[in-house]
């Protein structure tokens, strides 16, 4: 049996994380530094252990703990490390930046959740409100096998859907490509339009739209404009006049170099940010 250590178990993530992987086929071990995380545990009658009593021990070590602190504390533990160990990021960033240990006997796994798409066949209520995953809405879930043999992905793989569930379908990328998703494609581009749509609601209220008219229009609108967009309508379109109206607005709302963000120097600024903040 697999001796998997989560570490930062009491964590926003490693608290999902740890109670994901209750029955799993593996034997796992939590260390949480923190008293409010260890207390959070206890409701998952989970006990934690201090790192040194299980990770000489650990095969797998899930590395549940924030992008900027990743490279010092896995910098602190490297000695602890067996010999031959995965480590198992819940993000691209602190790999892409080269903040994990240099030691080449260590496999180096990494694992993100899509998150449950907005088209889906989800009927329970519950399931309909898993925004973010892990509780009840199926999601998919990108792996990376950055570092070691090829056998390791099975086992990675196998303990990320665990961790990630309910998992629907895995999609197999290098890290480079996970570093164009997030933050680039996701955070970068996705959420700041998201955001601008955000303050142009609160704009179209500002001039006297009524809140829930303008709520109730704009989530419906984006609805069917991102079912037609991204192919959930077969055959369906945009109007001729929306078309017109995107393409003069994408001249004003946006510089006319905007994809410059998904060139790798622009990726690895951004990582930078996100490991150092």
């Amino acid at each position: 049996m697999k001796h998997v250590v989560v570490l930062g178990a009491g964590g926003k993530m490693g608290y999902r994380v740890s109670a994901n992987l209750r029955g799993a086929p593996y034997q796992v071990s939590h260390v949480e530094v923190s008293e409010a995380g260890r207390e959070r545990l206890k409701e998952l009658n989970i006990q934690c252990v201090a790192a040194e009593q299980v990770l000489p021990q650990a095969d797998v070590v899930i590395l549940a703990i924030p992008d900027n602190a990743i490279g010092k504390v896995t910098h602190q533990l490297a000695s602890q490390f067996k010999q031959g160990a995965m480590l198992i990021a819940l993000d691209a960033a602190a790999p892409f930046a080269g903040e994990l240990p240099e030691r080449a006997d260590l496999t180096v796994f990494v694992a993100h959740p899509c998150h449950p798409p907005i088209f889906n066949d989800e009927t329970d209520l519950e399931a309909k409100r898993d925004h973010f995953g892990g509780l009840k809405a199926k999601q998919a879930i990108v792996c990376a096998l950055m570092r070691g043999p090829q056998e390791h992905y099975v086992l990675g793989e196998d303990i990320s859907t665990r961790m990630y569930a309910p998992v629907m379908r895995t999609h197999r990328v290098s890290v480079e490509q996970m570093a164009i998703l997030e933050p680039a494609l996701s955070e970068t581009v996705c959420a700041t339009c998201l955001a601008v749509i955000r303050e142009a609601t609160d704009e179209a209220i500002r001039r006297g739209v009524p809140e829930a008219a303008a709520k109730d229009f704009i989530l419906g609108h984006l609805n069917v404009e991102l079912a037609i967009l991204f192919d959930q309508l077969p055959g369906a379109r945009l109007s001729d006049a929306a078309t017109r109206a995107v393409e003069r607005a994408k001249t004003e709302i946006f510089a006319p170099d905007w994809k410059k963000v998904f060139e790798p120097e622009a990726i690895a600024e951004s990582i930078r940010m996100i490991t150092r903040a």
